[in-house]
């Protein structure tokens, strides 16, 4: 029978794509700690967490955790309070999360490179009441931003610990000796206090205050809840097809949203071990996917341009997976087929934001994501069979199929709001859909593709020009590794394009012949009027390239 034609997106074309594991509602549990207690009564002897030559058990990681909840708990630490998290990707982290969930706390975490203002106006914004940290973070600039802050319980790490290989590529300085307004994290979590009990957390539990990345502002807090966060992973669990019990490696931060979520929650979920390596390292990276062999990762699409040049990189280090996926940054269709050419895996293209508590659409498992053949957009991905995704006109109406507009979500996944910022609730979440502000449409079949952010749009004369196509067009050329375009004044067309770029190892490249390049291939009001050669983009430290600094240099 042929299938019908779809007259909306309120039929959900894509459930045509779906298999049925896929398109069967999903029963996820009521918090991520729960699925962890789950874990621990299926595979207590299981490795939890793997840290080059260290590991821990699930039932290692539950009494260690059981005592930091233990330990917060006993210095008047509640129900909902709040607890930031400053560590890199260790066993500490996952430990300290756990612990605070255990004790009926929110986690907010955070990013290790801020600095004292960007960390205080968290601390502050949030209202926490602990904060776990690294030693070195403490000593050097968290102290200062949490002097005048609500923080009133301190624990200090030295991520070293839990391993003894010493890796000097990421490992660097010896312990710092306990400071006297701070505690010993490890001795905490070795203590063997029990955790305080009655903590049970729902559903409906705020589990993360997860800052935006400031990429465009000040970061305000979205309230990831256990419920979003679970429906996520229990998602990714029953739609992968990965096996129970496999290795998951933690490429993307795990104080960011998608490291969070599709690593850590979705690992759990599965009772699998989560490989960590402290902080991306090219090299570093590949040895632990020759130790490790994981099954699953996921990145940006610059972590992997990165190992794609590491000298030495191989098949082989990629043998073992079973699926890889790319969010966070926009993913070039000349990188999916370069990386799959020379490594062998197909990069699985995925999308999400914060506030939709990482994924609500990705290029699931048996199917290859299409590429559009005017703009050249390889799609992102299609919805979840739960979540409804529409592309809306600036009135909020339906656009046909195929038509720009903003895309906005529907569904379990997304956030019930901001953190103290009803305002900014009402305005981006109105209804409860999530207006992402960002450009895209969707084709009859379902597949779901990202133009931009509206407000990167460039006017050259009068014409929008969208900086992902050029920067598509750039990734293209035999030389470039990556890739950045903006709209830099100017006195004749209002607005035009410039484009910066870095390049692989071993090429070089004219910027003249580059803007060459450009020309024969796109408009005569899109191509780059200017090329800037870079030895490195600036990104964030979840990878998405800073187009913003960029804008501020021209």
């Amino acid at each position: 029978m042929a299938r019908a034609v779809p007259n909306s997106y309120a039929d959900k074309p894509w459930l045509g794509l779906l298999s049925e594991a896929q398109r069967k509602p999903v029963d996820p549990p009521p918090s991520v700690l729960y699925a962890f207690r789950d874990a621990v009564r299926r595979a207590p002897d299981r490795h939890a967490l793997a840290y080059f030559d260290g590991r821990l058990t699930y039932r290692r990681a539950d009494e260690m955790s059981d005592a930091i909840a233990g330990h917060l708990a006993g210095r008047g630490f509640r129900r909902g309070d709040r607890a930031a998290v400053v560590l890199q990707n260790s066993p500490h982290f996952v430990l300290a999360v756990l612990g605070i969930w255990k004790a009926g706390g929110t986690v907010v975490p955070m990013n290790p490179m801020y600095k004292a203002a960007e960390a205080g106006h968290i601390l502050h914004d949030a209202g926490a009441t602990a904060l776990i940290c690294a030693d070195r973070a403490w000593a050097e600039r968290l102290r200062e931003a949490a002097d005048s802050s609500p923080v009133r319980i301190v624990l200090t790490a030295c991520e070293s610990g839990l391993q003894t290989r010493d890796d000097t590529r990421v490992l660097r300085g010896g312990r710092l000796p306990v400071p006297e307004d701070a505690e010993d994290f490890l001795t905490v979590a070795r203590s063997g206090a029990g955790a305080p009990e009655g903590i049970d957390l729902g559903p409906g539990d705020v589990a993360l205050i997860s800052y935006t990345s400031g990429t465009t502002g000040r970061p305000k807090g979205a309230m990831n809840t256990h419920g979003n966060v679970c429906h996520n992973a229990e998602r990714q669990r029953t739609g992968s097809g990965l096996p129970e019990g496999c290795t998951y490696f933690a490429l993307a931060p795990l104080f960011h949203i998608t490291g969070m979520v599709a690593q850590l929650a979705a690992c759990v979920a599965g009772a699998g071990t989560l490989a960590l390596a402290y902080r991306f390292e090219p090299g570093v990276v590949l040895d632990a996917f020759l130790e490790h062999r994981p099954a699953y990762t996921v990145g940006p699409a610059t972590a992997f341009m990165a190992l794609m040049a590491q000298e030495g990189v191989g098949r082989d280090h990629f043998a073992s997976f079973r699926m890889i996926s790319s969010g966070g940054a926009p993913l070039p269709p000349a990188l999916v087929e370069q990386f799959r050419a020379t490594l062998g895996p197909y990069l699985h293209n995925g999308y999400g934001l914060t506030e939709c508590t990482a994924p609500c659409a990705a290029v699931l498992p048996g199917l290859e994501a299409p590429v559009d053949p005017v703009s050249g957009t390889l799609a992102v991905g299609v919805p979840g069979a739960d979540t409804l995704v529409r592309v809306v006109d600036e009135q909020g109406a339906d656009v046909p199929f195929g038509e720009q507009g903003e895309i906005v979500v529907r569904g379990p996944q997304v956030i019930p709001g901001y953190w103290r910022r009803p305002e900014d609730t009402a305005a981006a979440l109105p209804g409860g859909e999530l207006r992402t502000g960002d450009i895209g449409f969707m084709d009859r079949d379902g597949w779901l593709y990202v133009v931009d952010r509206k407000k990167d749009m460039i006017n050259a004369s009068g014409f929008k020009v969208w900086p992902r196509e050029v920067e598509d067009v750039l990734y293209t050329h035999p030389a470039v590794r990556e890739a950045a375009v903006v709209g830099v004044p100017d006195p004749y067309r209002g607005e035009t394009v410039k484009a910066w770029i870095s390049l692989r190892p071993g090429t070089t490249a004219d910027p003249a012949a580059v803007v060459a390049y450009c020309r024969e291939r796109l408009a005569a009001y899109k191509y780059p009027r200017a090329v800037e050669i870079l030895p490195d983009l600036p990104k964030t430290s979840s990878g998405k390239i800073l187009r913003r600094e960029l804008r501020g240099r021209a």
